[in-house]
């Protein structure tokens, strides 16, 4: 139950609010019942001094018999428990309850003279708690004819004030406002829960429901919420995300449609060409042979040897055309071992190199020494490099640079060799980049668009990784990265070949 934030917000406002209106209860009731008992003993206080006045006016006229008259008449009061003075030795001289006269005063109320205070709180059985107050009766002038001078204090006026009835309006008090408190208490609980249910738990468990929607695939879900505070503005975010989700996956289909519909026209493509292919290939075999035999039956000045010599050329490239189509359709299935790649590239290089046109040309081998073997198929490979390096040397028609680096790429799984291959041409501008390893896709007047294509297939099925950069300042560089068979050295594998 305490796993929902709405939960444990009530739990914890209401804990909150009950506490402090504990407090607040609490120190007013103390504060209540304080001003009751000073209420109680100004009124005792009062007394007190009513019946000391009373007494001197008494004593003053020579009616010393009227006091007891006096503490009898005060000692009716409804709230009095006992009015008497007695001697400060603690004999009883005179009490609103005449069989007091002569006894002992109460241990409490003497105890109450001799101390700094005028005035205690004591359980006097059978009359519950009494507020007594004590207040000496100074020996003045007037009263040195009948007590003479030597005593300072001729008696103590003490009364005795009932708290029963204070008592009873401090726990009327306290209980009022104790039923008051707990009513505001549960009218706030219950008014705070309304208000959390209705603007956040509701809004929240529409947003989850939504979500859990969301989650499964439904889009079409959204949030009814007419308010403008946080969690309006929550639900007003969900519910432009679900729209802009829902645009998205409509785009996103109809993208994936048009991609299958190009797949399916591709395969079909591919499988017209490749059938077109096979059937090419053999007519053009007998052309170039019957061209050939054709071409060697006539002497070198005669102006018909240049022009066969042209259409071979042409049949030639139409072969190689051929064979594209052919393997990017259907790619020959790699023989993989372990292979020296520093010594296929420098076979590789020194083969491209006998093209023609590049005295202009600078040609820079950094083979890194002591490589790890590479797992791959030496031929796929050659055909890789050979691929990469013509386009190099193409686009470098006015010279440049061409360097060819090995390293090796340390991974966490595993170790790969890694050879760029770069050229210092014009580059390749970023609209065409992304577009080079499109298939068909060429920029040559007499190119097939298969040859970087199948580059990348080659490397693919070889579980390695082809890259390429390029710029206006720098030129091209192919990185190519292939997996290494393992720790052996290049100067072992060397050895078991030539044995």
């Amino acid at each position: 139950m305490f796993k929902s934030l709405t939960t444990r917000i009530i739990v914890t406002t209401i804990s909150l609010l009950v506490g402090g209106i504990y407090i607040y209860t609490f120190f007013n009731v103390r504060h209540q019942q304080s001003q009751l008992i000073d209420s109680a003993r100004e009124n005792t206080e009062l007394l007190l001094h009513t019946v000391e006045s009373s007494i001197y006016n008494t004593m003053h006229l020579g009616n010393v018999q009227d006091v007891g008259s006096i503490l009898a008449m005060v000692g009716q009061h409804n709230q009095l428990v006992g009015v008497r003075i007695f001697h400060p030795h603690g004999v009883i001289l005179r009490s609103s309850n005449p069989s007091e006269v002569g006894r002992t005063v109460n241990a409490n109320d003497y105890q109450l003279f001799q101390s700094p205070r005028n005035y205690g709180i004591f359980d006097l059985p059978p009359h519950g708690e009494v507020l007594t107050m004590v207040k000496p009766i100074y020996n003045e002038v007037a009263c040195h004819t009948c007590h003479g001078t030597k005593a300072r204090v001729i008696g103590i006026l003490d009364i005795n004030y009932s708290l029963n009835r204070t008592k009873m309006q401090m726990l009327e008090a306290s209980r009022i406002f104790i039923v008051s408190s707990v009513a505001i208490t549960v009218f706030l609980a219950i008014t705070i829960s309304l208000i959390l249910l209705k603007f956040v738990k509701r809004p929240l468990d529409s947003i989850i429901d939504n979500m859990s929607r969301v989650e499964k695939g439904d889009l079409s879900g959204r949030v009814d919420y007419q308010g403008k505070d946080e969690i309006g503005r929550l639900i007003t975010s969900f519910n432009s995300m679900v729209d802009r989700l829902d645009a998205a996956k409509t785009e996103l289909e109809q993208l994936h449609f048009q991609q299958l519909e190009r797949a399916d026209r591709l395969a079909s493509i591919g499988e017209m060409a490749a059938g077109i292919a096979h059937e090419i290939k053999n007519p053009l075999a007998g052309i170039s042979a019957a061209v050939a035999i054709i071409k060697d039956d006539l002497i070198t000045a005669d102006p018909r040897y240049e022009i066969l010599g042209e259409v071979l050329q042409q049949v030639q490239r139409l072969d190689k055309t051929v064979n594209d189509l052919l393997f990017f359709g259907k790619p020959t299935v790699p023989e993989l071992s372990c292979i020296d790649i520093n010594e296929v590239i420098t076979k590789t290089f020194k083969f491209a190199s006998q093209h023609r046109g590049l005295l202009n040309i600078e040609k820079r081998l950094e083979l890194a020494p002591d490589l790890p073997t590479v797992y791959a198929d030496s031929k796929q490979m050659q055909q890789v490099f050979l691929n990469i390096i013509l386009n190099a040397f193409q686009a470098m028609a006015n010279g440049g640079t061409l360097t060819i680096t090995t390293c090796l790429s340390p991974r966490q799984d595993r170790t790969f060799v890694r050879i760029d291959v770069a050229d210092t041409g014009p580059g390749i501008p970023p609209q065409i980049l992304e577009k080079i390893f499109t298939p068909f896709f060429t920029t040559k007047a007499q190119g097939t668009g298969l040859g970087l294509p199948i580059c990348c297939k080659l490397v693919d099925l070889h579980n390695g990784e082809i890259k390429v950069a390029s710029d206006d300042r720098n030129g091209t560089v192919f990185t190519i990265e292939l997996p290494a068979c393992g720790v052996q050295k290049i100067n072992g594998t060397r050895s078991e070949r030539e044995a």
